[in-house]
């Protein structure tokens, strides 16, 4: 085996740090690779070196690449994948997509999993979703009368809907509209409601 450059090394190292200040995820073994002019042979085979070094945690299969600077910057953090659009009107499919993640500090958002999805409608205004919106979603399978949930239905739809528990007379999930002046008392019915996450906070440019 031919005997590695510490000085590639370094640069490998460094250009995984800026890669994930940027983007708040580690690039991939093809993206190195391309950041610092070798091939993807040789990209695997640095990252494989430099973990049996103690130079960073490499597992070998994962996208997963974990430096010195990463841990320290993820330790006060929670990374959250950015997963597509979720409707605040009538349910609509939903792809799950991870389009980037973004960290979030622990110390605002506290400990968890969490995801986040972009509003899409008008229904939740009078709860301080807008269109655009990005909404921070603790993911849980339970929820309370009064969460914001991202509700999966048996048909497979998804939407973010204020939970309003059982009706009496059907005996169905009550998922709420909070836009009074443009859907006065609407609600949607469910037979069977999967809880995929509540919304916990919004992230909003002023």
């Amino acid at each position: 085996m031919r005997t590695k450059s510490t000085e590639l090394m370094q640069r490998i190292g460094s250009f995984i740090d800026r890669y994930y200040s940027e983007w708040h995820t580690t690039p991939s073994v093809k993206e190195i690779a391309d950041g610092v002019g070798i091939s993807k042979t040789a990209s695997y085979r640095y990252l494989v070196e430099m973990d049996a070094r103690g130079m960073l945690k490499y597992d070998g299969t994962s996208r997963t690449i974990i430096t010195p600077m990463i841990r320290k910057f993820s330790a006060g953090t929670v990374a959250a994948p950015v997963v597509g659009v979720v409707p605040c009107g009538t349910p609509e499919e939903e792809e799950e997509n991870i389009q980037e993640y973004v960290s979030l500090p622990v110390s605002l958002f506290g400990k968890g999993e969490f995801y986040i999805l972009r509003a899409s409608g008008d229904s939740m205004v009078d709860a301080g979703i807008l269109d655009g919106d990005m909404v921070v979603i603790r993911k849980q399978t339970e929820a309370k009368v009064g969460d914001l949930v991202v509700a999966l239905d048996e048909n497979g739809t998804s939407t973010l809907k204020k939970y309003g528990g059982i009706d009496p007379e059907t005996h169905m999930a009550v998922l709420l509209y909070q836009n009074r002046e443009v859907y006065p008392d609407k609600k949607i019915l469910v037979r069977r409601l999967v809880v995929q996450g509540v919304a916990k906070h919004v992230i909003r440019a002023l």
